[in-house]
């Protein structure tokens, strides 16, 4: 049974119509990188995924459950919300640390605040708090920045602060981890570490979904790659057969202007 199932989203905004019925799966452990021109849906996909925008139709499964389902007529809560959402981190292209907190409260604080909701006693919480430090320790070291735990976001680069959003989404271990065009904020040198982090998370199992401009990094980190197009799905297939045999004249076209660009 695959991990995600995501059939007929649609999502229009007033009369513009900008995902035109989207259904793909995913494995647990798999990498899928979402590639096509701006405008063709790929944010909006990953938007309506993490619970930032609503579907007009369709349905959304994690682990064979049915999370999001356009027909239930009863208005989602905000716990809702907030529950469907946890089963989904994802990466900005803006970073968007909050710059009054540092490094290490940046990636506690979405873990710390959860606490609140459960009742626990005063031994328990310190326990729990610990664990959470500690974790956050860890992801510190996984992305290379364990001395910069104390600093501000505006005393670090934009890969850096890049390399603590990723570790912030994975605090709260998410099923899966979304990134929107992780490097498209960053200057061509910085664009390399973050990109790096990527692939180590890969080799540990992560299941991910890439929205990417990098078509070589796309080509060589997915498992699965999807081009939209005008609202739509018009190829899927491995990176080989997308990459090198591809069927649609749109994903040949848009290809070769990638390649040429790069």
């Amino acid at each position: 049974m695959a991990l995600l199932e995501v059939k007929n989203i649609r999502k229009s905004f007033g009369k513009s119509e900008v995902l035109k019925g989207i259904d793909f799966s995913l494995d647990k452990g798999k990498v899928l990188s979402i590639i096509g021109s701006s405008g063709s849906g790929k944010t909006t996909l990953l938007r309506c995924l993490n619970f930032l925008e609503t579907p007009n139709e369709g349905t959304i499964s994690v682990d064979g459950n049915i999370i999001f389902n356009a027909e239930d007529t009863h208005r989602m809560s905000d716990d809702e919300i907030r529950k469907n959402r946890l089963h989904f981190g994802l990466v900005f292209q803006q970073f968007n640390l909050f710059p009054q907190y540092t490094v290490l409260d940046n990636i506690t604080l979405a873990p710390k605040l959860r606490l609140n909701e459960e009742k626990l006693t005063k031994d328990e919480k310190k326990h729990r708090i610990d664990c959470i430090t500690e974790n956050a320790w860890e992801l510190l070291k996984k992305v290379g920045l364990t001395e910069k735990s104390g600093h501000y976001p505006c005393q670090l680069s934009g890969g850096q602060q890049q390399r603590v959003a990723i570790a912030r989404a994975l605090a709260l271990t998410p099923d899966i981890l979304c990134f929107d065009e992780p490097t498209s904020a960053l200057d061509p040198e910085l664009t390399g570490e973050v990109l790096s982090v990527i692939r180590d998370l890969k080799s540990s199992d992560s299941t991910m979904i890439i929205v990417t401009h990098e078509m070589d990094f796309a080509r060589h980190v997915s498992d699965e790659i999807i081009f939209m197009a005008n609202g739509i799905i018009e190829e899927q297939g491995t990176p080989e057969q997308v990459f090198d045999s591809p069927k649609s004249p749109l994903t040949r076209s848009f290809l070769s202007k990638s390649i040429e660009s790069y």
